[in-house]
């Protein structure tokens, strides 16, 4: 039986670790082939882990020609790009707004919004080529409504839900599709004094606000990019999709 992206060729960023390196599992299980971009050196290892699927690429995707570079890279290996997931990011403790830095200020926003766009502007210019293609952003709960602190996550995030809805404005005609999903609190390493466990460990706290009462394991936001990423949602577009156990809606 053939996987939900089988004959697909996908590009991730920060498939290192986190939600990123469980999409790139994913999407390889269910046939894609999948560059797996990340900063940190870790996407050596998760590209081999996922055999000939696998693609390994490091890239800065806060920097124009680091982009330019992951998008040429993957159009060499595979020969096009069917989906983009500009998933890369980094958190941002939460800090009272006249204390935060514009140093801080300036890092979150070119890692968490400014790749989006740089991923999608040559990522755009690629699928232009070859007759359209899915996009996924990751974005957050946070750019939905408003934490406490989070002067340029939440800023960045909601940047990221009103890029992703002009582009699928701009690009609809050429089939082109682009969804952001908006995760809440998701048990990843991205998180300071999270470890390195795909799991909560017994007796860790459920984090605050949530119906479900429990944290997202990055699994469940990967199966969330796969429905957007594949065929199954072909008229989905434009979207700011919740995958934050009823966070929002409270």
């Amino acid at each position: 039986m053939a996987g939900r992206l089988e004959g697909k060729h996908a590009v991730i960023t920060g498939a290192g670790s986190g939600m990123g390196r469980a999409m790139a599992e994913l999407f390889a299980k269910e046939g894609a082939q999948v560059l797996c971009a990340d900063i940190s050196g870790q996407q050596e290892e998760v590209a081999r882990s996922l055999g000939d699927a696998g693609v390994p690429f490091q890239a800065d995707v806060s920097r124009s020609g680091d982009v330019q570079a992951m998008i040429a890279a993957a159009e060499d290996a595979f020969g096009r790009i069917d989906i983009l997931v500009n998933n890369a990011g980094i958190a941002q403790m939460p800090v009272p707004m006249h204390e935060h830095s514009e140093e801080l200020f300036d890092r979150i926003i070119a890692v968490d919004m400014k790749s989006v766009f740089l991923g999608m502007k040559y990522g755009i210019t690629s699928m232009l080529k070859t007759g359209g293609g899915a996009i996924v952003n990751t974005a957050s709960a946070a750019g939905l409504t408003a934490w406490k602190g989070t002067t340029s996550y939440g800023a960045a995030k909601a940047g990221v839900i009103q890029l992703s809805k002009i582009a699928a404005v701009d690009y609809a005609e050429h089939n082109i599709r682009v969804n952001a999903i908006c995760p809440g609190y998701v048990w990843t390493s991205i998180i300071p004094g999270m470890g390195d466990t795909r799991v909560p460990p017994e007796g860790t706290p459920n984090p605050p606000g949530a119906p479900m009462e429990r944290w997202a394991l990055a699994e469940e936001i990967a199966s969330a990019a796969l429905y957007l990423a594949s065929d199954e949602a072909s008229f989905v577009t434009g979207t700011a999709f919740p995958v934050d156990g009823g966070y929002t809606t409270v």
